[in-house]
């Protein structure tokens, strides 16, 4: 009988007295006395059903009351062992099961003996699951753009497994599910689920998740879905390199220009930058994103290049930008060959050279008279067999719509002496009088100029380094051939006059007779004066003065 069918029949009785009106004080302590008397009973803690984690700690309490010393005993339906330890207390008795495994995968009883009041038993179903951690997620650190990529998601000590579903998210997105439907594991055990994917370079960056759900509709357990993610670091590029200039590919002359060469690498790309060369060679610059020129100059137009270089996917990519420089010319070549000093004969180019964009107009001119001696986009002016009248000052001029630029060089043209002349004051010769021989010569150098005098013998006696020569009181002594000549390294010319003279009458005794001769040829005192006028002329042009040489030419 137990405790709410006692007191309930008390109840009866008591009810039963009063109605008959014979309750007694005895009676009624006796009904109080049974109603302190406890019934015997047990509980099991917890009841019926639990469910437990291997690896974890499960105590199961069996509990009594109405029974001062009662005797506890525990066991499996199915006589295996407890698996766990079991202490007996005044009242109650616990099966500690610690660490819970496979083994407690049972129904265990509790019996309870209480002397004479009799035996009791109640059992609880233990129902294990294994879900401890969160999933292993093991990919390539350094995954290339492209090529396969494993994904391993491993799931440690998972139980049962055969409700185990994993799936493979990368961003979110399902790549692959699993199921183990038909696994019949009867242990922990850790699942391994691999797949294989071909990263892209847009992947970098985003997560790889793997999802491990462990859906037992029965059991109630948390948590019954884990997740573990790892971010990809994909290997890509180069790709989509780009340059940008600043300000523009065609600044002016003397301006900054800015190149940024700009890619797409993970790993960040290595970056050279290069040059084009006329001759089709490559110049290499430097090892930057950025290549800065503070003050560009026409030779900085051409063809740059930019190569990016990743060093982990071992590929290489190029971008190309042209830049002009545009600008008013720069002449950038005034020059004579061979020389700016040359000798009369030899043949002479000049060069005249101009950069610019636009192509500069060239005007290659003498500066003394002003005339192009040739136009061109560059390049030379011969001159064959140069005369000394080609000697000058030459001007280079480049000019196009942004400004013109000027150049000049003098080209010396050396040559022997040339236009030797001598002339002679006054050109009517008297004894006593005082005359002036001047040599004149063009030459480059300027010739030296030096006198010499034929002596009777025939030899020539040096009598000046000057080109002026002055006789004063003309004597019979200094009349003869005189001889100029004017010389440099490049050579020399002689030129000659011969002085002659007629004697003046001195003695008293002689002025009758010259008189009479004086007389007798002034019939002939014009035509003399013009022979003398004639001489003076021949003397000029001859280089020479005879009064003999003049007489016989008259005769």
């Amino acid at each position: 009988m137990n405790k709410g069918t006692a007191e309930l029949l008390l109840q009866q009785q008591l009810q039963m007295f009063k109605e008959m009106g014979r309750a007694s004080q005895a009676v009624l302590l006796i009904l109080c006395v049974l109603r302190t008397v406890k019934a015997f009973e047990m509980e099991i803690i917890p009841a019926e059903r639990i469910v437990a984690q291997i690896g974890g700690t499960l105590i199961l309490t069996c509990n009594t009351t109405g029974c001062a010393s009662p005797s506890f005993s525990w066991r499996t339906q199915m006589d295996s062992p407890l698996g766990g330890k079991v202490r007996n207390h005044r009242t109650y008795s616990t099966l500690t099961m610690n660490p819970v495994g496979v083994v407690n995968s049972h129904s265990y009883l509790c019996t309870v003996i209480c002397g004479e009041r009799g035996k009791k038993e109640k059992s609880v179903k233990v129902e294990l699951y294994s879900f401890p951690s969160d999933p292993i997620i093991d990919i390539s650190p350094s995954l290339v753009a492209g090529e396969p990529a494993p994904v391993i998601c491993k799931i440690p000590d998972v139980y049962p497994s055969h409700h185990l579903e994993v799936l493979l998210k990368k961003d979110g997105q399902v790549l692959h599910e699993e199921y183990f439907l038909d696994d019949d594991s009867t242990n922990t055990e850790t699942k391994t689920v691999t797949y294989t994917f071909h990263p892209m370079a847009e992947d970098a960056g985003k997560e790889i998740t793997c999802v491990a759900r462990l859906p037992i509709a029965d059991m109630d357990f948390e948590p019954k879905e884990r997740t573990s993610s790892q971010k990809l670091n994909v290997n890509f590029g180069p790709q989509n390199t780009v340059i940008t200039a600043s300000p523009s590919n065609s600044p002016m002359e003397g301006d900054s220009l800015n190149l940024t060469c700009v890619t797409q690498s993970n790993p960040p790309a290595q970056i050279v930058w290069s040059k084009y060369l006329a001759e089709e060679s490559i110049q290499h610059l430097i090892k930057n994103n950025a290549l800065f020129i503070p003050r560009v100059h026409f030779n900085d137009s051409g063809r740059y290049i930019c190569e990016v270089i990743n060093l982990v996917t071992n590929k290489t990519e190029e971008a190309t930008v042209n830049i002009v420089i545009q600008g008013a010319p720069v002449i950038t070549e005034l020059s004579i060959e061979p020389s700016t000093t040359v000798q009369e004969g030899q043949n002479v180019s000049i060069q005249c050279s101009a950069e610019s964009n636009p192509p500069p107009k060239i005007i290659l001119r003498r500066k003394s008279d002003n005339a192009d001696i040739g136009t061109s986009s560059a390049r030379s002016i011969f001159l064959p067999s140069v005369m000394f009248q080609n000697g000058g000052d030459y001007e280079c001029v480049a000019e196009n719509k942004y400004g013109n630029s000027k150049s000049e060089i003098t080209l010396n043209v050396k040559y022997g002496p040339k236009n030797t002349m001598i002339t002679v004051f006054p050109a009517a010769l008297k004894e006593g009088e005082t005359v002036t021989m001047k040599c004149t010569s063009s030459g480059n150098p300027a010739p030296v100029i030096s006198w010499k005098k034929k002596k009777a013998t025939g030899e020539s006696k040096e009598i000046s380094k000057n080109a002026t020569i002055t006789i004063h009181n003309l004597k019979s002594q200094d009349l003869g051939l005189y001889e100029c000549e004017a010389y440099n390294q490049f050579g020399k010319e002689e030129k000659a006059v011969e002085l002659y003279v007629q004697a003046r009458l001195e003695e008293p005794d002689q002025m009758i007779p010259f008189i009479i001769a004086f007389s007798s040829v002034a019939a002939v005192a014009v035509p003399a004066a013009a022979i003398l006028i004639y001489v003076s002329r021949q003397a000029k042009i001859n280089g020479s003065y005879s009064l003999v040489k003049a007489l016989r030419l008259k005769v």
